[in-house]
């Protein structure tokens, strides 16, 4: 089966089970609306990428791991877009879930897909249970405090930001983890994945503020110039676009280096390879120069 139909069909079928009973219908329906269409669900396909790499002998603790990230993924967008953080209107090119629930149902949504993606590891262990225990503690960490993107939304409250750590709790936290669980879900060791997350994640954060900086809203799907806006630390403004150019091509590089041995090293690497052109945003020709 094609990556993209293992990913999606894994994730509807985690909706459907948060779905089912006596859901309340407009929370339900918001369940689907903020994780349905999905981006380019890069997460996932870099977790079950990792995981097939290593020979994906157990799929349906890799297929967890990959619904897991994205539920996640998807519900820190729902508390990201909200009014007490970013205030945005626009997601994925539609209205965000406040806008189109309001604001109480967008709270309860990105809860409960944090909750529906702990559920999804958990019933993965009666497949494999020494895996899927060591997937819930690294979704935890990833996902909470000190490190993950609780830490990273909580940094934007400091009168004083470490950049660095900023990025690796807000956006390199989750990548960091697609690497781990992916290794974990086909019985591979998760930290020796770290280093290849942590690249893709600051390359990727590092694309968002030059696209941030350079794009705008309607080129974007979201509201453009917001870490301007809302004084946020950004690549650009400390490193200048010419510098955050450079900075993500050497996170790019790096990343294809830093991929540990595995049977299926070389197909990695190529994904890796179409992940880092479609990454890297257009450049307007001035900053080329």
């Amino acid at each position: 089966m094609p990556l993209n139909s293992r990913i999606e069909r894994s994730i509807a079928r985690a909706i459907a089970a948060g779905q089912r009973g006596q859901a309340p219908p407009k929370l339900a329906a918001a369940l689907d609306y903020a994780v349905n269409p999905g981006g380019a669900r890069i997460r996932s396909a870099i977790s079950l990428s990792v995981s097939l790499a290593c020979g994906d002998d157990q799929p349906v603790v890799s297929n967890a791991a990959a619904t897991a990230i994205e539920l996640v993924h998807c519900a820190s967008l729902v508390h990201d877009d909200m009014p007490c953080f970013d205030n945005a209107d626009i997601r994925r090119g539609k209205p965000s879930v406040h806008k189109a629930f309001g604001e109480s149902l967008a709270l309860l949504t990105g809860d409960s897909l944090i909750i529906m993606a702990f559920e999804v590891l958990a019933s993965a262990a009666a497949a494999g249970p020494a895996r899927a225990v060591g997937l819930i503690r690294i979704l935890g960490e990833s996902t909470g405090m000190p490190g993950g993107i609780c830490a990273g939304q909580g940094w934007e409250s400091e009168g004083k930001i470490d950049l660095g750590a900023y990025h690796r709790a807000k956006t390199g936290a989750l990548f960091t983890a697609a690497t781990r669980m992916g290794a974990t879900a086909a019985g591979y060791e998760a930290d020796a994945w770290a280093e290849l997350g942590a690249r893709i994640g600051e390359a990727f954060q590092v694309a968002d503020d030059l696209r941030d900086a350079l794009y705008d809203e309607e080129t974007l799907g979201k509201p453009a110039h917001q870490d301007e806006v809302h004084n946020r630390p950004n690549a650009v403004s400390q490193l200048g676009v010419r510098g955050a150019i450079r900075r993500l091509e050497d996170m790019l590089s790096g990343a294809i280096a830093s991929i540990p041995s595995c049977p299926g090293e070389a197909a990695l690497c190529e994904m890796v390879r179409k992940e880092a052109e479609r990454l890297t945003p257009v450049i307007p020709a001035q900053y080329l120069v």
